[in-house]
């Protein structure tokens, strides 16, 4: 005979302590407590992990205490740790400098065109720039990039690099690129709309970027498109999350980063 009923409680919580915390590695199969939703991680960044069904649904959830069911039995789902490598490398590829000390910044900048751009390079590139002593900002947009590149000053030593999205032919961001002469400025681009599409498809387990009817705003034409319940800032903490190193990202954008990081740093 039992003492006690032994379904009584809540079982879904054990005492604190006894809950085991389990990487949430791509396919590994569990179910959501609350919801009984059940699936394979496609997913997982510090904040949520994906859950995809053997019917094709997915549902994004948050990695709180005790939330997922594996084996029936309560588990807390972690961020798996990153896999370790032989040479210590930054996020860019390049080789780490160990017990860096930021140099003191160049005069010499390089501007983007939003915050999102700016936290991309930032996470990609941050240990390199910090090396070389490179400060990169955002504009809100190019359309005034004449006025703010002859405010900067640029010459020899006090160079301006700048990274605008969808620099392709005909374009308008094209047109404001081509009126900027200095010698002292360089101006290149990626073919995407928004900095979002440089990340690969494949990093958020989705079978391409969507493509968005003219008039809807780009950002929440994806969002809907994607079937994702959460606004632009939720979204891009996702797609942000899931990047960790150069690998994630298209060469268009990685090519162009290089390319104004050599040239503000080069003979200054």
């Amino acid at each position: 005979m039992y003492e006690g009923d032994v379904l009584a409680g809540n079982w879904r919580r054990p005492g604190k302590g006894k809950i085991p915390k389990v990487p949430a590695e791509l396919e590994l199969v569990v179910e959501d407590a609350d919801s009984g939703f059940c699936g394979a991680v496609v997913a997982c960044d510090k904040e949520a992990v994906t859950l995809e069904d053997r019917f094709g649904k997915r549902r994004l959830f948050p990695l709180a205490p005790a939330a997922f069911l594996l084996e029936g039995r309560p588990v807390t789902l972690v961020r798996p740790a990153a896999a370790p490598t032989g040479a210590k490398r930054s996020a860019s590829g390049s080789i780490a400098v160990q017990g860096l000390r930021a140099r003191v910044a160049r005069e010499s900048r390089i501007y983007v065109e939003g915050v999102h751009d700016a936290a991309l390079v930032e996470k990609i590139w941050g240990h390199d720039l910090r090396v070389e002593g490179v400060v990169v900002e955002y504009l809100e947009g190019v359309d005034d990039l004449p006025a703010i590149v002859a405010e900067f000053g640029p010459e020899p030593g006090r160079r301006l690099g700048v990274l605008v999205d969808h620099l392709v032919p005909g374009s308008k961001e094209s047109r404001i690129a081509a009126e900027i002469t200095s010698p002292d400025v360089l101006v290149v681009g990626h073919p995407y709309v928004d900095i979002w599409q440089a990340v690969k498809p494949s990093v958020l387990r989705i079978p391409g970027w969507p493509d968005v009817p003219r008039g809807v705003p780009w950002k929440e034409g994806v969002i809907a498109a994607l079937g994702w319940r959460m606004e632009p800032a939720q979204a891009w903490r996702r797609i942000l999350g899931a990047v960790s190193s150069y690998t994630d990202l298209e060469p268009e954008l990685l090519g162009r980063v290089e390319e104004l990081i050599d040239f503000v740093t080069e003979a200054s």
